[in-house]
């Protein structure tokens, strides 16, 4: 059997197969072709997008405020950290279990937003590497200006580390999903080659 031959038996609606009377329907198998989930209807997806543009806009709230707020008592306690895994380290021997896990895992959580927003928001941004390109580069921009411009704040390449898996990890766990309903499956360049 050619492989035009097993498409074109694939493809014929399941109405048309007759069984015979009192034989139960069999689900597929593995040769019967895979749908994919059709996209949200286009209000859905509007509304979908306004609510992750809603989420976006209270998240920088939230995101402005436990970043770029002056910390005057803590200016000469702080420094600058360039170099990958040294404030990881100095929060794992250093500090107290619970100090450490309020900064490590709040700045893994500070992340997840975008994980989870940024898929529905901008489908240009789906998939693994876009969503850690952007976090990374909105990340480092956050981290600069408290640098330069907020007392007591300095900048630090963890921070940016620890918020960009906890986008991966927001998007691994929902963001996918969420991009998949919301909008149309993206087609990738293999997908276009000629047949």
């Amino acid at each position: 059997m050619t492989w035009s031959c097993a498409r074109r038996r694939d493809e014929e609606p399941q109405e048309a197969v007759r069984r015979p009377a009192g034989t139960k329907s069999r689900p597929p198998g593995p040769s019967a072709p895979v749908r994919s989930a059709r996209p949200a209807h286009p209000v859905v997806r509007a509304l979908a997008m306004l609510a992750a543009f809603a989420g976006t806009v209270l998240f920088s709230v939230v995101l402005a405020r436990l970043t770029l707020e002056p910390s005057a008592a803590s200016a000469a306690l702080v420094h600058s950290n360039l170099q990958p895994g040294r404030s990881i380290d100095a929060y794992l021997e250093h500090a107290s279990t619970l100090e450490a896990a309020r900064q490590l895992g709040g700045n893994l959580l500070l992340g997840v937003p975008f994980g989870v927003l940024l898929p529905v928001l901008l489908p240009p941004a789906r998939g693994l590497l876009r969503v850690a390109a952007v976090t990374v580069c909105l990340m480092t921009l956050v981290e600069l200006i408290q640098g330069a411009l907020v007392t007591g704040r300095v900048f630090d390449i963890d921070d940016v580390l620890l918020n960009t898996t906890g986008a991966l990890l927001g998007y691994l766990l929902i963001g996918l999903r969420l991009g998949r309903a919301v909008h149309p499956r993206r087609r990738h360049w293999w997908h276009r080659r000629p047949s």
